[in-house]
């Protein structure tokens, strides 16, 4: 398998990080936008699109701030990727961002950029803020 490349993405979101972060932390609110289905046992969350079904561990979360998924296997051994979801908040102009930070291997790099902003955009209508 290809080496993975670190890359961010930073998305501006018109919600209260209150709100925005019960949509990026728990299992029906990442339901909403992420995955068709999202289920949780304990740390360990399921993710589940079409034919395909992933496995994370929560492995950090500051309540109103941040949330980080670390991918498992089989096993739920922690694997090497993750993906994090920073909420960004200006102190002047209190804006709210979301910020990305995820893993993809170099050729997949835009494909796997597109996929995020297709996913913010759902998350934005979930919100009512598109």
């Amino acid at each position: 398998m290809d080496e993975k490349i670190k890359y961010e993405l930073e998305f501006p979101i018109t919600s209260s990080p209150q709100l925005l972060y019960q949509y990026i932390s728990t299992p029906s609110g990442l339901s909403e936008w992420f995955a068709d289905n999202v289920n949780s046992r304990g740390e360990f969350f399921t993710f589940i699109w079409d034919d395909s079904e992933e496995k994370a561990r929560l492995t950090s979360k500051k309540s109103g701030e941040k949330v980080k998924f670390k991918w498992v296997d089989d096993d739920n051994n922690d694997g090497e990727y993750y993906f994090e979801l920073k909420i960004i908040v200006d102190d002047i102009t209190k804006d709210v961002s979301l910020m990305v930070v995820d893993f993809a291997e170099e050729d997949s790099l835009a494909e796997s950029k597109q996929l995020w902003e297709n996913q913010i955009s759902d998350l934005k209508h979930v919100l009512g803020s598109a």
